[in-house]
């Protein structure tokens, strides 16, 4: 039964720490220390809901139902190109580069869930991929999803957080410039890979 919690939680890191625009948004918000524990949870729980999912085999539906992974694509990439604009106007204009400036809680929580369930990637490597390995475990199928929650949870605490704790230090308005055109550039990057994919 170890061998299945270290496998599923090895396999949920190597296909969680890849750079994309969940994980720069956690990162952004842990800089600019709003809400982050809001960000951490939905990211962890719905990260937990899809694993879970996955187990249970709804992965087979994401398989069948090629029009639901269409929708998606197209909505991820419509908000995707939207947030990559917000990113690039904020560090146009020093004014929005203060950390005390708060988005709001509505409008956080909402970015969160579109960057995580209008992802098409996500039901792909968390509910098909992790689902089929986490199968394929026979008996030691729970702990092998076990194992990649672990992941999940501990790798969206240490980075929303640890961004948190480093704030301070990286708080000058240059730095708020650069985080913000990074992000921006990942949100483009990520819009183009699933527009490309999507033909």
């Amino acid at each position: 039964m170890l061998t299945a919690y270290v496998t599923g939680l090895l396999t949920g890191l190597s296909l969680i720490v890849a750079i994309g625009a969940q994980n720069a948004y956690v990162l952004r918000q842990g800089l600019r220390r709003e809400h982050v524990g809001v960000v951490v949870m939905i990211c962890a729980v719905s990260d937990l809901l899809l694993i879970a999912a996955g187990t249970l085999g709804i992965g087979t539906l994401v398989r069948y139902v090629p029009w639901l992974l269409v929708a998606l694509t197209w909505g991820g990439v419509a908000y995707l190109l939207w947030f990559a604009y917000r990113s690039f106007r904020s560090a146009m204009h020093p004014e929005a580069l203060s950390m005390g400036e708060d988005a709001g809680r509505r409008s956080i929580i909402a970015t969160a869930l579109a960057l995580t369930y209008l992802n098409p990637h996500v039901y792909l490597d968390t509910v098909v991929m992790l689902g089929t390995l986490a199968t394929q475990q026979d008996a030691g199928r729970w702990v092998f999803a076990a194992g990649a929650g672990t992941a999940s949870i501990v790798w969206f605490t240490a980075l929303g957080f640890g961004a948190r704790a480093l704030s301070k230090p990286l708080g000058r308005p240059s730095t708020w410039r650069v985080v913000d055109i990074l992000v921006g550039l990942t949100m483009l990057a990520v819009a183009v890979r699933l527009a490309l994919e999507a033909f």
